[in-house]
């Protein structure tokens, strides 16, 4: 793709980001959210809803040669979706439990998908006014600001004394307990940070913390955008087994578990690779 192509629609997804944003914070202010649970008894609400439509839309009248796979619209079969060279990737609330809970730990992920593997991705902050930003080609990782200033995003270089990893508030389990259980005991001022939704791999980008360890399920447009922005950043995300993460899979849209750092050559992510191989 293009410079100017790519820059045109990191731009687009930006806006729609910030926009969907807007739309959210009202239903968070609200009284009601309009909170029920889906099929798979996850919450959703009607600013889960009223994002989407919003995102959609706008992707719709300026992309519409791109297919749109968002959590809430329609779920392409793969006969479909295999002919599919590009698609926006779109969790629009990704985070609705925290969005319940108030914590303001909610964001809007935007991946654009080509050939299995993320260009760009944006994850909106909506309760900070904030954009993260990640062309991956170019290395361009940056947060556009509330006051619309914008700042640059640059993972740090591990340092097992002052080691930090992030894990989630709402999925955990003895696998993962047992994770972080060896790395602690490999660095021991190793210290956990729970944070909700894409913000893990964003605060990894931005340099706040070195590692994010995941076993437990979560689906492709939960992780697209922010390994965008993390990739960009100079972290990379893999599978245990060292694989790197495909989108719009045929087989299913649930991605397997893997680990994110920030430091790709640093000891952490060596202990990552050797907890992997031994399974």
């Amino acid at each position: 793709m293009a410079p100017d192509d790519t820059d045109r629609l990191a731009r687009l997804a930006e806006r729609l980001a910030v926009e969907a944003g807007r739309v959210i914070m009202g239903w968070y202010r609200a009284v009601d959210p309009g909170a029920r649970e889906k099929a798979d008894a996850s919450p959703l609400t009607e600013a889960d809803l009223a994002a989407h439509a919003l995102i959609a839309e706008g992707f719709a009248a300026a992309t519409p040669e791109i297919p749109v796979l968002s959590e809430e619209g329609r779920q392409a079969p793969a006969a479909e979706r295999q002919h599919w060279q590009r698609c926006w990737l779109v969790d629009p609330l990704d985070g609705t439990r925290e969005f319940l809970a108030r914590n303001d730990e909610f964001t809007v992920n935007i991946a654009l998908i080509e050939a299995g593997r993320p260009l760009l991705g944006v994850v909106g902050v909506p309760a900070r006014g904030e954009v993260h930003l990640g062309v991956v080609s170019s290395r361009r990782a940056e947060t556009l600001l509330a006051d619309g200033r914008r700042q640059a995003l640059r993972c740090r270089r591990f340092d097992a004394q002052q080691a930090v990893i992030v894990a989630s508030r709402s999925h955990r389990g003895p696998e993962q307990e047992a994770i972080v259980g060896a790395l602690a005991a490999r660095f021991p001022r190793l210290v956990e940070r729970p944070a909700g939704s894409a913000l893990k791999l964003v605060q990894l980008a931005a340099g706040d913390a070195d590692g994010y360890p995941r076993r437990g399920p979560c689906a492709e447009w939960d992780i697209a955008a922010g390994e965008a922005v993390l990739m960009a950043a100079g972290g990379a995300l893999r599978t245990w087994s060292g694989e790197t993460l495909r989108y719009n899979k045929l087989d299913s849209l649930l991605n397997p578990d893997f680990y994110a750092v920030a430091d790709p050559d640093g000891a952490l992510a060596h202990a990552f690779r050797a907890l992997g191989a031994a399974g």
